[in-house]
């Protein structure tokens, strides 16, 4: 599967982002993609950094809203897969962080809520994001069934094999993190390395390939109170053995990588991990903590 990868530094200007993104949707069809991913919360400014009502303002209508409408023209007119990351308004007082995949005839093919939600500083989507209640349900598209994740849910084993055991075919991971500026450069280098090689693990775990997009550039606390966030960028695709096929750097880049996905089988046969997982035995994964 030709699978392209977007990322990208945003404005406030959420019409402009947008356009930009559209373009580059465009590029990578015409350079043979199928699948094209973006990054999380695509469209605006990462708006979580601070706690403001305004902000919610940003939210769209992801069933009849002229933004999801402008992504199902994109996808149609190309005939890709896109998997897209809105802020959502699903009521007044309720939004979701959403992920909608569209298929390549610019039907909605799924949709998926975050279901971990931060609430750090600098991150304070608690504020702003109801936790998702769609499950760990992948999505079937023309391409296949993708396990569509979010940020926050990178880090959790647990969201990743709910996803390969329900029949995912690659694990998608649109996403917003960066440094905190306060931090040696050391210790952004560990924070970076933990977060690739913990998906890299989910990989290999479930013996699928894995996708994730991150967004780039510096961008301000609008409370003053912090330095503000230099996102890192290194989106990445891994293979089923969580070998890398593909790691930016920390720039804008479009890339499109060549993803075997008859490759997830043969893996599976050599590492049987799901045939020898011991489902009797893991009752405690549904408790907080094992007194």
């Amino acid at each position: 599967m030709k699978t392209a990868i977007i990322q990208q530094a945003n404005s406030a200007d959420s019409a402009a982002n947008r356009l930009r993104l559209i373009d580059k949707i465009n590029d990578c069809a015409a350079q043979g993609a199928q699948l094209v991913v973006l990054q999380e919360l695509h469209d605006s400014l990462y708006f979580c950094q601070t706690e403001d009502v305004d902000n919610f303002d940003l939210a769209v209508d992801i069933n009849n809203g002229p933004e999801l409408a402008a992504y199902r023209q994109a996808a149609a007119n190309n005939g890709v897969v896109l998997v897209t990351s809105l802020f959502e308004r699903r009521a007044p007082g309720l939004y979701h962080n959403t992920a909608v995949v569209i298929d390549s005839d610019g039907s909605v093919a799924g949709r998926y809520r975050k279901m971990h939600i931060p609430d750090d500083p600098a991150y304070y989507e608690k504020f702003y994001f109801t936790p998702g209640d769609l499950g760990f349900t992948p999505i079937d598209t023309s391409l296949g069934r993708l396990g569509v994740l979010v940020c926050w849910d990178q880090w959790y084993p647990e969201a990743a094999r709910l996803m390969a055991l329900a029949g995912a075919e690659m694990l998608i991971y649109p996403t917003a993190i960066g440094y905190e500026s306060s931090d040696t450069a050391a210790e952004q280098e560990r924070q970076r390395e933990a977060w690739i090689t913990v998906q890299r693990g989910h990989a290999v775990a479930n013996g699928l390939p894995v996708v994730t997009v991150n967004r780039v550039g510096h961008e301000a606390d609008p409370s003053g109170q912090t330095r503000g966030i230099t996102f890192w960028g290194n989106s990445f695709v891994a293979g089923p053995q969580g070998e890398l096929l593909y790691r930016a750097g920390e720039d804008e880049i479009t890339a499109i990588i060549d993803v075997d996905m008859a490759r997830s089988e043969r893996v599976r046969r050599w590492w049987p991990f799901l045939r020898d997982r011991r489902i009797d035995a893991y009752s405690g994964l549904t408790r907080r903590l094992i007194d």
